[in-house]
Formats: C-alpha cells, structure tokens, sequence
C-alpha cells in the first residue's frame, strides 16, 4: 500500500525570512526569552531561528548552558502544531551533535518526547522518532531509551506507525535491543518483527532482520525466535534481491542456530542451498554469515552429510582477501570433515 510522505511544509503564514536573527552569543539570550514569549507569532519565529542556529555545534552548547531544553520541553506540549513540529525538529538538530545528544541526556528530554508517541501531526511524531533513533546510536542514549520505558510501546508502534517512521523505530531497536531484550520479547516483538520480515519495502526487510539479530545474539533470545518459527522467514529472505536483507537475515539466521531447534528448524527449513549459494557468491555481503551458519549446520550428521560434497565451495573462500572469511572457512572445513 502506498503512503503518502510526511510533509514538513509549514503553514503559509509563518515566514521564516521575518524571523529577528541576530549574531554573536547575544542572540541565543534574545531567542531563549521569545520562547517564553505569550505571543505565539513570535514562538513561531524565534523556534524557525533556532532551527538555523542549531546546525552548528557551537551554537547548540550555548543554547544547552543557556537553557533552552527546558523551554524546548515546555513546548513540546504546546496545542498549536507548528510549535510542537518545529520544537522537535530543534531537538533532532541539537541531537546531531554529541554535545547536543549529551545535553538532552543529562536534560531528561528523552523521556519528555515519549508524550508526542500519538501527536495527530506525522511530522511532529517523525520528529520524535528521529530524535530517538539518533540518541540510540551511543550506549548512554540506548540506555536513556530503555530507562524511559520506550520499548513496549515502540514495539507496538510497528504496527500502526507509516512506513517512513518505521524504518526509524526498527533503527531504534536495533540499537537498544543490543543492551537489554526482557522488555521487547515480553511486549510481543518476534511476532511483530516476523511480519515486517515480508513487508514491501527492502529497508524496512533489513531493519526488521537485524531486530531480529539482536535478540536472537542473547541467550534469552534464542528459543523464542525458533518457537516463533522465524527461521523459515530467514531462510526464505536468504535468496532476498537486496544484498543488506540477504545479509541481516544470514545474521539472524547464525544467531538463532546456536540452539538445536534452531538447527533443527533450519533443516526442514532447506536453508543449506541458498547458504551455500551466499558463500559462494565472493561479493556477497552475507558470505561470512553464511560460512559460519553452515559450520553450525554441521554439527548435524545430516546437515555435515550434505556438506561434505560442497567443500570445493569452502575451498574457495580460503582466497578471500578478509582473513576473517578465510578462518571462517577453515573452521567450516575441519567441522564438515570431522568424523566422529
């Protein structure tokens, strides 16, 4: 189904050429009080200055020891839709920054910016999103996410949000999942993930499988996935036309065959032929997921029967210019071999 794009047009009555813009550190001061301000034209205004100075870092530190988060989370529940829209577009250009995503840290915005989850306007919710996705890129904001108790509701979010902002919440939790999973499996996540496994979009196929890596590379994870019957869905994204849903999925798949259901799982599956079809592809992405794969694959007398007959295509791999690939090979080729 096609969606229409989020707009960030604002409405025609806000100029942002008649925004008052001075110069030096005496303009953030001037702005920071027509925050406050009770008319909301100049709200509007001083937000669309803000949005300009906050592409330079150094602006977005004076900003921060000013004082302007708090201002900026005051608005962000303000009832008119241009003030919250451009009150979290200033948020995501300062969380660009590393000294701004610091200060929306130790500022609690995180945790501010959960009330706008079901804001009527898209682009004020992309916004947010945006925002959440860049703060997950480092370990503090992962935790700042995960300590606002975002992941139960993000993870229902994947089956309502529009498309643009789903790409944004998988990036999420990919990050965060990576620290912590207990929330996410309880709010019902493999279910969600399996069904955007076949989503039309190839990113949106991507993201879900490496949602899905994250929590299948941690013990609690594992079983889940395979009771979920995630695997066939893997095995089935392994012949996938994009290359980084070929490569999310064989990481996906690794993971989830460190467990004996999962192997099990793989092998009614048939993922060995498009496994091997990946290892022997040299430019493939997913090649050393795939080596690795098979090695657990193995570890079956059927899967190690299969094999046998393909180690011409491990042999391949020892020429591999990543030494990383060729050790994975080797290790396929003493496993395929091994006789007990």
């Amino acid at each position: 189904m096609v969606q229409p794009r989020i707009s960030a047009y604002l409405p025609p009555a806000i100029d942002p050429t008649k925004a008052a813009l001075a110069f030096g550190r005496r303009a953030l001061p001037k702005l920071n009080e027509e925050l406050q301000s009770a008319e909301l034209l100049t709200q509007q205004r001083a937000l669309m200055a803000l949005c300009d100075l906050a592409h330079d870092p150094e602006k977005v530190y004076q900003a921060i020891e000013i004082g302007f988060l708090a201002n900026l989370k005051t608005l962000l529940g303000h009832p008119d839709n241009t003030v919250r829209q451009k009150a979290t577009e200033v948020l995501y250009l300062m969380s660009v920054h590393s000294v701004g995503r610091q200060g929306l840290i130790q500022n609690g915005v995180i945790s501010a910016l959960t009330g706008l989850l079901d804001d009527p306007v898209d682009i004020c919710r992309k916004n947010i999103h945006l925002v959440f996705d860049m703060m997950a890129e480092i370990p503090e904001g992962a935790a700042g996410v995960l300590q606002a108790g975002l992941i139960p509701p993000l993870v229902l979010k994947l089956q309502t949000e529009l498309d643009e902002i789903l790409e944004l919440i998988l990036g999420t939790l990919s990050n965060c999942l990576r620290m912590e999973v207990s929330e996410a499996l309880a709010t019902g996540a493999i279910a969600a993930l399996k069904e955007k496994l076949t989503h039309p979009s190839a990113a949106i196929r991507s993201k879900a499988a490496q949602v899905l890596l994250e929590i299948s590379s941690h013990p609690e994870g594992k079983l889940p996935v395979c009771e979920e019957e995630v695997i066939p869905v893997l095995v089935s994204l392994l012949g996938d036309t994009d290359p980084a849903v070929q490569a999310s999925a064989t990481g996906a798949l690794m993971f989830a065959l460190v467990t004996p259901q999962g192997r099990a799982s793989a092998m009614a599956a048939a993922a060995i032929p498009p496994l091997l079809k990946l290892v022997a592809e040299e430019t493939s992405t997913a090649r050393l997921n795939a080596i690795k794969a098979l090695t657990l694959l193995a570890e079956l007398p059927e899967g190690r029967e299969t094999l046998l007959d393909h180690t011409d295509t491990f042999q391949e791999c020892l020429d591999d210019p990543r030494e990383v690939v060729k050790r994975a090979a080797q290790t396929a080729i003493r496993a395929i071999e091994w006789k007990p």
